[in-house]
């Protein structure tokens, strides 16, 4: 009684809302779409290190009515690409490679376009290197393209969109190819790779690399798409077995472990976490809102954001930091819609109502 006496004192001077007294019924009236017997979603919202707000809402898996909790895992889609980036700078700064290294000296054989295409320009999406999904059926489900398919493809190819550093366009390729550089140049499977460097140092116990019949995804909730006013399982595509671009499978847990490791240098040190976070430029000067695996905007208040969504068969996901704040909110669904980038407005509609 007495300490929350104090803190009640506390908060009247400072002017500022007890967590505790918080009513969060309008963060659950902007969820309620989640909410009963349809896929469900997981979110998270942190401040200042304390989870402030856990919630879950509806399905991980129809079929067995088993309802979402915080430790269910969700498949990233390109939440994902922040992990593979890092992968990337942690080599880096061990030496392995650099960010100046070019496509043909990491992959022997590849076509001349890559004498000019530096890692650096994957990371960044300015690598102009076609997209590998133009080359995939819907249908290839048996057996999946996996990364190394991904190089099959662009190997055989003699054009890109556009030379390097001249233009921003989003490239999944790029990060397939990412992944690829980190099994080379570590000695280790991608997944391995996470394991050892990221997942078990910061205690993400359940995280993974998904690769059906290597690894198994505990508690995973299940991708589901509308059709005709129904929910049908629709929990891979032709490409949800690329790793690089999309592979990872976590929960808001784990993913509240990451978003504070941000933080601190125990998985990168600050010069590259900096690089990670920061603006590039194209050739001719022009702004990039891209850093290495990481999307950068200002939130409606003017502050630096640093996020990413996350779309792909039958998920949709989003973590938005806005770090002068100490704030993260993380939301993990499974289902089809809405698209990608009204993820953020999502995102941004709970921070108001908090």
């Amino acid at each position: 009684m007495k300490s929350c006496l104090i803190l009640l004192a506390c908060c009247l001077l400072t002017g500022t809302k007890p967590l505790m007294s918080q009513n969060f019924s309008s963060v659950d009236e902007i969820m309620k779409q989640y909410e009963g017997e349809v896929p469900g979603a997981s979110l998270m919202i942190i401040k200042d290190g304390k989870k402030i707000l856990t919630r879950s809402y509806g399905y991980a898996n129809l079929e067995k009515k088993e309802r979402v909790s915080s430790r269910h895992n969700f498949r990233l889609a390109s939440v994902t690409k922040q992990f593979t980036a890092t992968a990337i700078l942690q080599l880096v700064h061990r030496g392995k490679l650099s960010l100046q290294h070019k496509l043909t000296e990491i992959f022997p054989g590849f076509p001349a376009y890559g004498k000019v295409i530096t890692v650096q320009h994957l990371l960044t999406h300015t690598s102009g290197i076609a997209d590998y999904e133009d080359y995939v059926s819907d249908t290839a489900m048996h057996p999946q393209i996996m990364d190394k398919g991904v190089l099959d493809i662009v190997m055989k190819l003699d054009t890109v969109y556009f030379a390097p550093g001249e233009k921003y366009r989003y490239s999944n390729t790029a990060y397939a190819l990412l992944a690829l550089m980190v099994e080379k140049y570590s000695g280790l499977g991608f997944d391995d790779y996470l394991q050892k460097n990221i997942f078990r140092p910061l205690g993400m116990k359940q995280s993974l690399a998904f690769v059906p019949g290597d690894n198994e995804v505990k508690y995973r909730a299940y991708g589901y798409t509308q059709k005709d006013g129904r929910w049908k399982l629709k929990d891979q595509s032709s490409t949800s077995a690329v790793l690089g671009d999309g592979g990872i499978y976590s929960s808001v847990e784990d993913l509240y472990k990451w978003d504070q490791s941000l933080y601190l240098d125990k998985i990168l040190p600050t010069e590259l976490k900096q690089a990670a976070f920061s603006y590039h430029r194209l050739n001719n000067g022009d702004t990039v809102h891209y850093g290495f695996g990481w999307h950068l905007k200002k939130s409606p208040k003017g502050q630096q954001v640093i996020y990413h969504t996350g779309s792909t068969s039958s998920f949709r996901n989003i973590i938005y930091r806005i770090p002068a704040e100490n704030t993260t909110i993380i939301i993990l669904t499974n289902r089809n819609f809405p698209v990608e980038e009204d993820m953020v407005g999502l995102a941004e509609r709970i921070l108001i109502a908090v």
